[in-house]
Order: structure tokens, then C-alpha cells, then sequence
């Protein structure tokens, strides 16, 4: 018997619509991403200027800043676990901007210092909180494109603020840049009551066990594996940015100035390529090749008095880091529950601000004994370590 062209079919039986990305809950928690990125990256260079003026160490104030964010992501689980997403979030942005209104109230290291310590522990709560967050708030057969978006809604506002904060306290001194830093992050705490979020339910968190605790994410070589080869190419990022002003001719600081916008910029186009791959084919195909693209575009950096070659170098890391950062990530919150969101974002973060710290203190030793193409050269090398992991993430 055939079946008449005119009988419909099931509506059970219809391809479901795709669900909306977009929405307003989202787009709520995308005005505390701009706000505490805003304000990272707009002090991120001047209070080291600023450190220096008043006769201090720059590299002290980054790197109490950094430290305290590595900490923080740390402890931010059992935060989350205890308190919620949105009060972890909230109190993430008091202590990124609050803080930053007072730092130029004195000058000594010591309370300079004390303000980037506090500033770095709530970047850490916004980083891991807000991240996890913003994963629950994506509907999981879109996740690799929703995060891609929240990639691209972070990162636009670093490529601005980073040098604008500069220009702004050349022209109009310090004062009003830490000001406006501090405000912005402030100002984001206004739409977080507005934002849903999982409120802390001590229950279901013991019944979650380790997955909801960084020591069991450190445990699970689901999360472990996609985090180490994450790792391993933010090295190449903290230390293209470290080192490509001094590797560089003096004569090519336009050169320079070309190439730290290229990367940030390559690797957020990838990043929204790979997150709409990775939900059609799977994220965990794309960590090998984001890999290998990093450490193929940090070899060829190593001609560094090319200037083809430097920005051809910086373009090929810059796609490659962004093919990895949406693919692990992605990868690492599809195996696990909503209860363990928090310990990803951890995870995954760490990775982040560990793995360029690294690369930069690394890289710095390594440069003084071979110079800046050969050590460039033996990092790309170096990268290619954990291609086992990657195969197999």
C-alpha cells in the first residue's frame, strides 16, 4: 500500500528547530563579560606604567596580579559550590572594581601591590563563576558556537582597552583611567540579579562528589588531558606577547604593533569557525589541528627579522590558539554535569593564565643562552610534546 503525498507527517517525527542562542538571559550575562574585560585590560598595562612612576617593579604589580587570579581560580569551585554562580560573579566584579578606584590614592608598592592582588582574585571569581555560568545558559547542541560568542563579546573589548588605557593616562594621567576601570566593572554588578543562575543546593553538591571539586577534576583524564594541551599552547601566547617587542628589530615596531593585533584578532575568528565546527563534527577533532597550527605559527616567527614571516607567524598561532581554546573547552564541558561546570571553568582558566605565565619566565631563560629565532624555534619543538594527548583527547 502507498502512502498518499498529501498526508503530513508527525510533527513527532519532524526535524526539531535548533534552539535559540541569543537570549536574554544571555545577553545579560554578556554585559558582565564586557564589563570586567573592559576593565582588566584597560589597567592591565597602566598600573604597571603607573607602578613605575612611582618608582616601583612593573613586572611585580603583573605578577601579583596573576597570581592571585591563578589562586583564585583555584578556590572559586567550592565557592560556587557553596554561595552560586551570581554571587560568586557579583563579588568577582566588586573586588575588580572597587579596588581599582583607589589605586592611585597612594603610591608605594606595598598598597599597589595589595590593589592588583584583590583586582586578580576577582578576575578569577568573573573568569571561573561567569564561565560557568555562561555555559549553563547555552543550550548543549549549540555550546561550541555559544562559547565561541562569548569569546568574541571578551575579546573584543581587550583589543580596544588594552591600548586605549594607555593613550587615555598619556593624555589625561592616571587618576581618571583607574576611575573609569573601576566603574565599568561596577557598573556590570546592576544586571546580575537579572541573570538565572543554579543557587547552591548542599545536597546535590555532596551528592556530586568530585565532580564538582577541582582535586576531581584533576583526577578525571577527560578534563586533564584537553586542559594540558590548552596549556601548552597559551605558552605560545604569553610569550609572543612578552617577547615579540624585544625579539623584533627596533627599526619594525610597526611590525610589532601589527602582529599583537593579528593574533588576538585571528584567534577570535577561529575561535567562532571552530565553535560551529565543533558542534556539527565534534570539538575533539579540532584539538590536534589546533596544536599543530600553533606550533607551526610559532616556528615561523622565528624569523624574526622577516617582517612576512613574523606576521604570517602570528596569524597562523593566532588561528590555531583559537581553534584550541573553543575545542578543549567545549570538549571539557560536554563530559561533564551542570554540577561540574565550575570545576572545567577552573581548570581551564588555570591553564590559560598558568600556561602563558610559564611560557613568558620560560622562554625569557631560554632566550638568554640561544637568542630569540633559535629559542622560538625549540618552543615550537617543545609544543609538539603532548601530540599524544591531543590525538586522543
Amino acid at each position: 500500500m502507498t502512502t498518499s503525498p498529501h498526508v503530513r507527517t508527525p510533527a513527532a517525527e519532524l526535524p526539531s528547530a535548533r534552539p535559540p542562542l541569543v537570549t536574554r538571559p544571555l545577553l545579560l550575562r554578556f554585559v558582565t563579560v564586557v564589563g570586567a574585560s573592559a576593565s582588566l585590560f584597560l589597567l592591565l598595562s597602566v598600573v604597571p606604567l603607573y607602578a613605575t612612576a612611582s618608582g616601583g617593579d612593573a613586572g611585580l604589580a603583573t605578577g601579583a596580579l596573576m597570581l592571585a587570579t591563578v589562586c583564585g581560580e583555584l578556590a572559586t569551585p567550592r565557592l560556587v559550590a557553596r554561595f552560586g554562580y551570581r554571587w560568586a560573579l557579583a563579588a568577582g566584579l566588586v573586588l575588580l572594581g572597587a579596588p581599582a578606584l583607589f589605586v592611585t590614592a597612594w603610591g608605594g608598592m606595598g598598597w599597589i601591590v595589595a590593589v592588583c592582588c584583590l583586582r586578580g582574585l576577582g578576575f578569577a571569581l568573573t573568569v571561573v563563576a561567569g564561565g560557568a555560568l555562561t555555559a549553563s545558559l547555552i543550550p548543549a547542541e549549540r555550546r561550541g558556537e555559544g562559547l565561541a560568542l562569548a569569546g568574541v563579546v571578551s575579546g573584543v573589548p581587550s583589543l580596544i582597552a588594552l591600548p586605549l588605557g594607555v593613550w587615555l593616562a598619556d593624555r589625561y594621567g592616571f587618576l581618571p583611567v583607574s576611575v573609569a576601570g573601576g566603574l565599568l566593572a561596577l557598573a556590570a554588578v546592576s544586571v546580575v540579579p537579572g541573570i538565572p543562575g543554579r543557587e547552591p543546593c548542599p545536597a546535590k553538591e555532596s551528592a556530586a562528589g568530585a565532580e564538582g571539586r577541582i582535586g576531581g577534576g584533576l583526577r578525571d583524564g577527560g578534563l586533564v588531558r584537553p586542559a594540558a594541551v590548552f596549556t601548552v599552547t597559551a605558552l605560545g601566547a604569553g610569550i609572543l606577547v612578552t617577547f615579540l617587542p624585544l625579539a623584533v628589530p627596533a627599526a619594525a615596531s610597526g611590525v610589532v604593533a601589527a602582529a599583537l593585533f593579528v593574533q588576538p584578532a585571528a584567534a577570535t575568528a577561529a575561535r567562532w569557525f571552530a565553535g560551529r565546527l565543533g558542534d556539527r563534527r565534534g570539538p575533539g577533532r579540532l584539538v590536534l589541528p589546533g596544536l599543530l597550527l600553533s606550533a607551526a605559527g610559532l616556528l615561523l616567527t622565528a624569523a624574526t627579522g622577516s617582517t612576512a614571516a613574523v606576521l604570517c607567524g602570528v596569524a597562523v598561532f593566532g588561528v590555531g590558539f583559537g581553534v584550541a581554546q573553543n575545542a578543549t573547552l567545549s570538549l571539557m564541558y560536554a563530559r561533564v554535569s551542570a554540577a561540574g561546570y565550575g570545576t572545567v571553568s577552573a581548570l581551564w582558566n588555570v591553564g590559560y593564565d598558568a600556561g602563558m605565565g610559564a611560557g613568558a619566565v620560560g622562554f625569557g631563560a631560554l632566550a638568554a643562552l640561544t637568542g630569540y629565532p633559535a629559542a622560538f624555534a625549540l618552543t615550537a619543538a617543545a609544543m609538539l610534546l603532548p601530540l599524544r594527548l591531543a590525538r586522543r583527547p
